[in-house]
């Protein structure tokens, strides 16, 4: 793997160990959702099953992908898999009850692009054999072909594999095409704007975050041909005045979540740590994980009079999991003073 920039400042701090996870002072951690008799071992295990991606609505409820064999080919019934929304509060859940918290039709290894200001929840898909992919919109539990598909006769699709999904505050969005290296910007009702946004090339474009001063994050997986493998990658900040600047380069990102502060939460799946990006490229080591446990995907609850009142404004939460079951994950909530570890 390449080192990270010359010019990235790395700040360590001191830190407490809970069960399985490694974090500063003053933090805290809970299982958020878990659930029992899923596993296919049968060896006991709890948590629910493959969670790649999620997201959070201004009502504080988490909307968890469920995904199948994404970088999988055929037609088998275990590439399909649908969408948890869990309440504010949390849940466990089991294959009894699974039912209530299942949002959406099933879709072909659908991921959580992002949860948009209005509450609209992003999803996407691609088909690997036929190299097109699909952004849905989900309106009253529906999925909406929002951009992409079957392209007309003689014509390139529009996407060929969409996963990060932004949305700024005039409703453009933004999709990481991972397939093209690039992002592709969109207009609120889905029609192309910009099919390589800004030029800008990031190899096997994964993930975006808009933080809340309106920059995005692009990060990709580099030379890793499935985010699971070990590689290099990059992390992109785009200013609100549209300039771009490379803040990492290094080992890729498992996950992004944009924090308070106009930072960004990385989780590095291979060193099983989490650490933050500061939109002047200053690292700060936050969390590590011990046990075999290692991080998946992240989201920040946004803070709105709803998530204040569910206690979660502003919390970090976690997909883990453990090497040894990697199809049982469990999501953790971490609470503490984040504005006061920026400020250090």
């Amino acid at each position: 793997m390449r080192a990270s920039l010359a010019a990235l400042l790395l700040v360590s701090l001191p830190v407490v160990a809970t069960a399985g996870v490694v974090l500063p002072p003053g933090f805290t951690r809970q299982v958020y959702v878990t659930g029992q008799g899923f596993d296919r071992a049968e060896q006991g295990m709890s948590g629910v099953p493959v969670a790649t991606t999620l997201g959070f609505d201004a009502a504080g409820r988490l909307y968890l992908a469920k995904s199948g064999s994404r970088y999988g080919t055929g037609q088998g019934e275990e590439l399909l898999s649908r969408v948890y929304r869990i309440p504010p509060g949390g849940g466990r859940l089991t294959p009894a009850t699974e039912g209530r918290y299942l949002h959406g039709p099933p879709l072909r290894n659908p991921e959580v692009g992002t949860v948009g200001p209005r509450g609209e929840v992003f999803r996407t898909t691609y088909d690997t054999e036929r190299e097109i992919g699909v952004v849905y919109r989900m309106r009253d539990g529906h999925p909406v072909l929002f951009a992409g598909g079957t392209p007309p006769a003689g014509s390139a699709p529009v996407l060929k594999q969409p996963e990060g999904v932004a949305v700024d505050a005039a409703g453009h969005v933004y999709v990481a095409d991972r397939g093209r290296d690039r992002v592709v910007k969109l207009d609120p009702a889905g029609k192309l704007l910009a099919p390589h946004y800004l030029g800008l090339t990031v190899p096997r474009a994964r993930m975006l975050a808009l933080d809340p001063v309106g920059a995005l994050w692009i990060a990709g997986d580099g030379g890793a041909a499935a985010p699971w493998q070990d590689g290099a990658g990059q992390i992109w900040r785009v200013a609100p005045d549209g300039s771009a600047r490379l803040v990492f380069d290094g080992p890729h990102a498992a996950s992004i979540a944009a924090g308070p502060g106009g930072a960004l939460w990385v989780a590095d799946r291979h060193a099983a740590k989490l650490f933050v990006l500061t939109a002047d490229g200053r690292r700060i080591e936050f969390a590590g994980f011990d046990d075999g446990d290692l991080p998946r995907s992240l989201a920040v609850a946004p803070v709105t009079p709803e998530t204040r009142q569910a206690g979660i404004a502003g919390d970090l939460f976690v997909v883990t999991f453990a090497l040894r079951t990697w199809y049982m994950n469990e999501v953790l909530r971490i609470s503490g003073p984040f504005e006061d570890l920026l400020r250090r």
